[in-house]
């Protein structure tokens, strides 16, 4: 499978800047949802950019340094669980994308999305659906947002300790549900997807 063949498409259109993003973080019960937005280029592969979650954490992070490092530009953004609650998930996202799109240092002429995500924004997109496993630029974004988001919930860990984040990321695990049996919310969980055990 080609992963730059529709970045190699649009590029023959005459769109220069070609933009993936992803986001990584819907279905937590706490902690954001994290979204990044890469420009790579055309010409200088990166071996093994993946779908983020086929990756082991170590290649995760060691991919996300080199994104980085060889990007054009690349942005990461959050929506906190606060946001999340008020205006739900899908709208997070949506906004998320956007801010990380909008957050590149220059601008892309061709979004291309992860799933089937229409965002907010004045320049051309499209959404592909397994797109983080099947496109380039798409999957650097979902290495790095990943990264960036265990990382982040490896500190709430030492913060609200008993919860177990830096093993779970936020997933509602058997025992990060005990966790919340037991000890309660925390601020940084989700309101509105833990209904059960408030």
């Amino acid at each position: 499978m080609d992963k730059l063949y529709r970045e190699n498409v649009l590029h023959a259109q005459g769109f220069e800047y070609v933009c993936g993003v992803d986001e990584v973080g819907r279905g937590p019960l706490a902690g954001p949802v994290v979204c990044a937005a890469v420009i790579m280029p055309p010409d200088d592969l990166i071996e093994g950019v993946d779908d983020s979650k086929k990756l082991a954490p170590s290649r995760r992070r060691e991919l996300a340094e080199k994104i980085k490092q060889k990007a054009v530009a690349w942005a990461i953004c959050r929506v906190e669980p606060q946001v999340i609650d008020r205006i739900n998930i899908l709208q997070a996202t949506r906004l998320c994308m956007k801010n990380a799109v909008e957050s590149l240092k220059i601008p892309p002429d061709f979004v291309l999305t992860d799933g089937n995500m229409t965002l907010d924004i004045c320049v051309p997109q499209e959404s592909i659906i397994k797109g983080d496993a099947s496109c380039y630029c798409i999957g650097a974004a979902s290495v790095i947002a990943k990264v960036e988001r265990d990382a982040l919930m490896a500190e709430y860990a030492a913060v609200y300790p008993g919860y177990g984040f830096e093993k779970n990321a936020g997933y509602g695990t058997a025992a990060h549900i005990d966790a919340i049996r037991r000890l309660g919310l925390t601020p940084i969980h989700r309101r509105s997807f833990t209904k059960k055990w408030q």
